[in-house]
Order: structure tokens, then C-alpha cells, then sequence
């Protein structure tokens, strides 16, 4: 699925509600994150990146869509993978300028293969 690179300030028309729209806090251009969590054991899964098109095809399709910034497109985790993330809810953290979206995640969340982006070991504390 592809489109549009997100533009800077301002931020392009999509279908979100103006009301969320307003309260988002955005990077330079127009992205900001998103935290993937699996809804019922709490476990960190991966980090995208969203727009407002992107969030909301997450809250209008529950599944969670992110914009690739390398790809310079939207896409939908699992369309090519098969490792869906089935969207239970998204949260606007305090700042209003990251997401935190609870999924149900069915496979590997990482590009690697992997359950979770976050295994590629522990950084030494105290040092």
C-alpha cells in the first residue's frame, strides 16, 4: 500500500479526527512514534513510525498500519510478513507526541524475525 511521503508542518489532510489531530505532537516531518506492546503479557514488541494517515487507518481498520521511512510508504504489519498485530486499543501518552498501540501479535514482530525488536541484547549498567 503505498502514498504520499508525509509533508512538514502543516500536516496533510487525512480522515482522522480533527479533535486527535489537534492534541498530536509531530517530528519536523510529520512523524511520530508509535510503541507496539503485546495487550496481554505487557511485552514490548517494536517501535514505527506513524502519521495521522496512519493512525488513523489503525483506529479505523484495527490493524496496526505504520509509515515506512526508508520505503517512503504506508504499510499494514503482516501484509507481506503474515505476522499481523491485531490492534486492541491506542493510547496518547502525557507529551501528545507518541502512541502507544496494544496488539495482538501473531508472529514475529521483527524485520529479523524475531518475537520482539528488543532482544538484541542487554546494554551494561553502572559502567
Amino acid at each position: 500500500m503505498s502514498s504520499s511521503a508525509p509533508a512538514s508542518a502543516p500536516v496533510p489532510p487525512s480522515g482522522l479526527d480533527p479533535e486527535i489531530a489537534a492534541r498530536l505532537k509531530r517530528g519536523a516531518d510529520g512523524l511520530f512514534p508509535a510503541v507496539a506492546q503485546q495487550y496481554d503479557t505487557g511485552e514490548v514488541l517494536m517501535l514505527g513510525w506513524m502519521d495521522d494517515e496512519a493512525l488513523h487507518r489503525t483506529l479505523t481498520t484495527g490493524r496496526a498500519t505504520y509509515w515506512s521511512r526508508s520505503r517512503q510508504e504506508y504499510w499494514v504489519k503482516g501484509d507481506t510478513s503474515g505476522h499481523v498485530q491485531r490492534v486492541r486499543s491506542v493510547a496518547l501518552d502525557c507529551d501528545a507526541d507518541t502512541v502507544l498501540v496494544r496488539v495482538d501479535q501473531e508472529g514475529a514482530a521483527c524485520h529479523t524475525g524475531d518475537r520482539t525488536c528488543f532482544d538484541a541484547g542487554l546494554l551494561p549498567l553502572g559502567q
